[in-house]
């Protein structure tokens, strides 16, 4: 039975290791690398590369950049007393696309997730409360996306600084539950930003159920 090569094979396997592309997948776009022209596979690797050495968070909200600082950050026509809290890059760009939103953002590279050990100290959310508590936010807008883990992380998120002097608001109206920002349409989320609504803390035995379910 014909095979790969060892070194095409390795090439499937770790474009098979990209989120949503299977094995399947994976062959084609190793076949589609293997057959490019030098000039077009340099070009190629160039650009991964540069991008790679390039791009880094920014040090204030930590989207990508290729400054110390985010242009959103560095934007004084921005408001900086709303703070908006995302899951990804691409849930901000989503919300960017809208033009319904002029505040700065909050990324967290991640949510909650304590079945796999994902654990505040694993992504952007202590960070996130040391940022509102030396602020001086008037809104915080949790935008985590409306799934199970979504909604652990803004609950934790809510108890961490419950007490605080902040309007704390979540996008709920338009938003289906156990949908991805990224995946709604713009009409939707716009609809989203202006029906927030205010965030109710949960009794603790809801709290204790819901991080341990």
């Amino acid at each position: 039975m014909q095979e790969y090569t060892p070194s095409y094979q390795r090439v499937i396997d770790e474009l098979n290791k990209l989120p949503g592309i299977g094995p399947k997948s994976a062959e084609k776009l190793a076949s589609y690398i293997i057959r490019l022209d030098d000039a077009s596979f340099t070009n190629f690797i160039e650009t991964i590369t540069d991008a790679k050495i390039k791009i880094k968070k920014c040090s204030i909200c930590y989207n990508l950049t290729e400054e110390e600082t985010c242009d959103i950050c560095r934007n004084l026509e921005r408001d900086s007393g709303v703070l908006c809290v995302v899951e990804e890059i691409k849930d901000l760009i989503a919300i960017e696309k809208t033009g319904v939103y002029n505040g700065i953002y909050h990324v967290l590279h991640g949510v909650l997730k304590p079945i796999e050990n994902v654990n505040a100290e694993n992504i952007k959310v202590l960070e996130l409360i040391q940022r509102i508590k030396k602020g001086s936010f008037k809104e915080l807008i949790l935008a985590t996306n409306l799934t199970y883990d979504g909604e652990l992380t803004a609950m934790y998120i809510y108890r961490e600084i419950n007490g605080l002097d902040i309007r704390v608001t979540r996008l709920a109206s338009g938003l289906p539950v156990g949908s991805d920002i990224e995946f709604a349409d713009q009409t939707t989320l716009r609809n989203a930003f202006k029906g927030r609504g205010i965030v109710k803390i949960l009794e603790d035995k809801v709290w204790k159920t819901l991080q341990f379910q």
